[in-house]
Formats: structure tokens, sequence, C-alpha cells
């Protein structure tokens, strides 16, 4: 299981990301931005990995990696991060960005020019699910990263990244199946999807977008031994997601708490 580390940073990122404010801090900070197709986060932590403060904005310029809307998803980082300055008082100068595995040097490249355009000098570039097992303080396992764009994994030995993929669906894919079936604009299925009062009736029509990444990772987990699989992403939230790649794997699956915040916290764990 997560250790009581990672639960308690996870619990305090949520409660400032919610109620929008900081807490007192000593040292220098760390910062982190999630440039993810459903959201981008930046997430600030003391020199101690403590939260700090955090803030997330929906954006669809960014998808699956790459950036299809440049100027949108700079200014929407510089929002994000005037916002943090403001409530912090101080500047921020430095950040670690994150990546899907698998993406091309040059899809690299733009995500972080695209940061550094919006006045944030980038310090390092991590794959989404790297960023998450750190958050965890995971050394053995696999960490997969049901985003809005893409599913990653990263199998990990002795806090080594042995394996590591992608593929192009996620939770827009659920929403796209949702939409589809009941007949309504997809910003509607996104709002329904997340509504806790529907979601079994919901789970049933998505379940097999669910099942089709639970089978993914079943095919890229043959011929690792891996005990234990880590749920992260928003799109993991679901109660019976675990259930789903329990029965496709034979694995030991862990639904982390707060999957939306995990991996934008491991990014800023890995800031300089």
């Amino acid at each position: 299981m997560t250790d009581s580390t990672a639960t308690r940073r996870l619990n305090a990122l949520a409660e400032l990301v919610s109620l929008g404010g900081c807490r007192a801090w000593a040292g220098a900070l760390k910062v982190g931005v999630d440039p993810g197709t459903a959201n981008i986060a930046v997430v600030v932590l003391d020199e101690n990995d403590n939260p700090v403060a955090g803030i997330s904005h929906p954006s669809r310029a960014v998808k699956d990696g790459v950036v299809v809307d440049f100027l949108t998803a700079s200014r929407v980082v510089s929002g994000l991060k005037t916002a943090l300055e403001e409530r912090l008082g101080c500047p921020l100068t430095r950040a670690a960005t994150a990546i899907p595995p698998g993406i091309t040097a040059g899809n690299t490249k733009v995500i972080v020019n695209m940061v550094e355009a919006a006045g944030l000098e980038v310090t390092d570039v991590v794959d989404e699910p790297v960023a998450a097992a750190l958050a965890l303080n995971i050394r053995h396992g696999a960490v997969v990263d049901v985003g809005g764009g893409t599913t990653g994994i990263s199998i990990l030995r002795d806090g080594n990244v042995i394996f590591s993929a992608d593929e192009p669906t996620g939770g827009n894919h659920m929403t796209l199946v949702l939409a589809g079936a009941l007949g309504m604009p997809f910003a509607e299925a996104e709002a329904l999807k997340k509504c806790p009062e529907e979601e079994e009736q919901i789970f049933t029509v998505v379940r097999p977008v669910a099942e089709k990444m639970a089978h993914l990772v079943a095919g890229w987990l043959a011929g690792y031994p891996v005990d234990d699989i880590y749920l992260v992403g928003g799109a993991s939230s679901f109660r019976q997601f675990a259930d789903v790649f329990r029965h496709a794997t034979g694995k030991r699956v862990i639904q982390a708490q707060q999957p939306l915040l995990v991996t934008p916290l491991g990014i800023a764990m890995r800031s300089r």
C-alpha cells in the first residue's frame, strides 16, 4: 500500500486546491506543472515536499502529450502561475513538468517551450507514471496513470523503471462513449461522468473502455514479475475501476487517494 506520508501530502494538497489557500513554508519552493489533456495543474511544495499551494484549470490545449494550442496552453499556465504568486506573495521562476511515456523528443520540446513561455524555467521533464511513483513512494510494482487522453504505465524494480509504455485511450474516450450512448454533447457527458450520484449507472456504460485499458495493461505486464498495480489519474476514480483491472491482470490493484493529484504532486517533487 502507499505510505502514510504520501496519503498525508495528497490530502493536504487536495484541501489547498479546493479551498484556494496556501500554507506557511520555509526555504526554497518546488513547482510542478502538469499539462494534462483535461486539466492543467500547477503545484507548489516546500523543500521537504510538503504541499504549500495548488491550482488546476480545465483545458483542451494539450492532447495526449501534444500541445495542440500553444498560445492557450501557455496562457493557462501563466494565469495559474500568477494566481499562485499572488497567494504566496513571491515569484515562481522554475518548475518541473511531465510527459506521457513514449512521446517524441519534438513534442517534449514543445511542452518545455510552452511552460517556459509562461515564465517558468523547466528544470526537469519526467514521465507521468514515474512522477506518480515518486509521489506514492513506490519502488516495486506497476504504476498506471489513466489520464484524460492516454493510459501510461511504468514498471519499477528497486526504484528503477524497467519498462514504460503509453496508449491513447483515457477518460475522454469514456466521455465519448457516454455521449454517444445517451445522445448528449461531450461537455454534458463529461459533467455527468463526474457526478457521484450516477457513478454506478455511468460505469455500466463506460465499462468497455475500462476493460480495454485493463487488457492493455495485462499485455504490458506479460513477462514482468509484478505483484501490485497502482492506479492514478482522474479516470481511475470509479469505485469499480480496480475490480476490472484485478479481473484482467490477476494482480493486486490499489487505487490511490486523490488520484487526480498524484502525478502533479510527483512532478513538483522532481523540481530543482
